[in-house]
């Protein structure tokens, strides 16, 4: 096996697990939108609206994650085909952290007043 095919099988492999991880922070999105949203105010006499937008907002963070999982993998496969790189973006990188600013700004004022 020549040395250019052994570094595009762990290219290809080492996207998998960026694939798999994008897999995992949707799975934990989803999971803090279900305790936020459903778990939380069953437990707490504060208002549900509050804890139900944020767990909405962590669901559609973990929605997003799935969604670009495959849209990315398919962007560094096609780049992988042509021998290229397909860098992740600036547009994305300031979306998802704007995303997670917003909810950590919400989480941390339903911690403090709610």
């Amino acid at each position: 096996m020549s040395a250019p095919e052994d570094a595009t099988r762990r290219t290809r492999l080492a996207a998998e697990r960026t694939y798999l991880a994008w897999w995992r922070s949707a799975l934990g999105a989803f999971a803090v939108a279900l305790a936020a949203g459903k778990l939380v105010p069953a437990l707490t006499d504060a208002e549900d609206w509050p804890f139900v937008l944020l767990g909405t907002g962590f669901g559609l963070v973990g929605v997003a994650f799935v969604a670009l999982a495959l849209w990315r993998h398919r962007r560094v496969e096609r780049a992988l085909a042509r021998g290229d790189y397909a860098p992740f973006g600036d547009a994305l990188a300031v979306a998802l952290t704007a995303a997670g600013v917003a909810l950590g700004l919400l989480t941390v004022a339903l911690v403090l007043f709610a």
